[in-house]
């Protein structure tokens, strides 16, 4: 129980199955009002959550009396455009019974893959964090190709946590958790409680037998916890079929927890700090004073800036007499960052012509 309760940031992963009753395609109601009552009292006690939900396609199919069996490109996102709608609507009303705001986010593969979308995501999800609103993330399946897709939302909703920084990951799925061997087809295949360490052992007894609704199996969520464990973030797999599953989970329900490998923030550092730096920024004294104490960078601590990067490249910085301090991710090119240095935030508008994105490197953004 405490593994859940005691989370700072949360995300949890809906599957299609869970959502959308296979049969009349038509929503769980009762489901999601009983996932929502357990959003509400984690948000109650003080924990960030952030839900990555399947199911537009699986709603909008039976709207348009799409067939039940594989649907072409267009026909899925003609289904998405028709579903997301429905499913915007449903956790909204879900959620509002309880006094929360419903917030959509649609992404695709690229906004993590590109490193400045992966900002502006980031920036996004903490944003609405702050203001109180409970992300709901989906693949935007009306505009995203198979090039450009996640392809199933086990990997999607890794990648989530690691872009929020979450440190738990739940995926409440149509199995109680992993298995040495498909429990369908082997009766004395077993279910590990833990996975300390995702080894070659453990990704060869992954199947791949997803249901009817989702696309995903046990290997995308193999997949999904190398890269939640690899950035700090536990991830647990559990049966999410019963009303209220995220306290069923806390009440001990069988499921098979991936432990991390790290903290999520440490992970974040070292990536950061591996980044080969494609420029440089000079910062005064009291500048690095700040930096030292924990604090972002602003503008006005900036005096020289050199090279030519992007917003969100990794740039190094360092002090007057030119050592280096650390490197972090700007959140301005060259030469918006040229054009401010030195300037008070209240200042920047009128420059640049469009009001600040705040600090040159944000600390969390910031590795020494």
């Amino acid at each position: 129980m405490a593994a859940i309760t005691d989370a700072k940031r949360l995300v949890i992963k809906i599957g299609s199955a869970l959502l959308v009753d296979r049969q009349t395609g038509a929503l769980r109601t009762q489901w999601l009002e009983a996932l929502a009552d357990d959003v509400a009292r984690l948000r109650a006690g003080g924990t960030d959550v952030i839900l990555v939900s399947s199911g537009s396609i699986a709603l909008g199919r039976g709207v348009l009396g799409l067939p039940d069996n594989s649907l072409t490109l267009e026909q899925s996102q003609a289904a998405a455009a028709v579903g997301q709608i429905q499913l915007a609507r449903a956790y909204d009303s879900a959620l509002a019974r309880h006094g929360l705001q419903a917030a959509q986010v649609l992404v695709t593969l690229e906004d993590s893959a590109d490193r400045r979308r992966y900002l502006n995501s980031r920036a996004t999800l903490e944003q609405l964090l702050r203001l109180g609103a409970v992300p709901i993330v989906n693949e935007n399946d009306t505009v995203a190709t198979d090039e450009i897709r996640y392809g199933d939302n086990d990997r999607m909703a890794a990648q989530v946590a690691v872009t929020a920084g979450a440190d738990k990951l739940i995926l409440l799925s149509d199995v109680d958790g992993f298995y040495s061997a498909n429990p369908l087809q082997d009766p004395g295949a077993r279910r590990f409680d833990v996975v300390e360490a995702i080894t070659p052992e453990i990704e060869e007894m992954a199947g791949d037998a997803g249901s009817g609704l989702s696309k995903g199996g046990m290997k995308t969520k193999i997949m999904a916890a190398k890269t939640a464990t690899g950035a700090g973030c536990d991830m647990v797999i559990t049966e999410g079929s019963v009303l209220h599953p995220v306290r069923a989970l806390e009440r001990g329900a069988p499921a098979t927890w991936f432990l991390a490998q790290g903290d999520p923030q440490q992970k974040r550092k070292a990536w950061i700090a591996a980044m080969k730096p494609k420029g440089q920024v000079t910062v005064d004294a009291g500048a690095a004073k700040a930096l030292h104490a924990g604090s972002s960078l602003l503008a006005a601590g900036v005096s020289e800036v050199i090279g030519s990067f992007g917003r969100g490249d990794p740039v190094e910085v360092r002090d007057a007499a030119g050592h280096r301090l650390g490197q972090g991710l700007t959140r301005y090119d060259a030469v918006d960052a040229t054009r401010i240095r030195g300037l008070r935030t209240g200042e920047m508008a009128e420059i640049l012509g469009y009001p600040g994105r705040g600090p040159l490197i944000h600390r969390d953004d910031m590795a020494f």
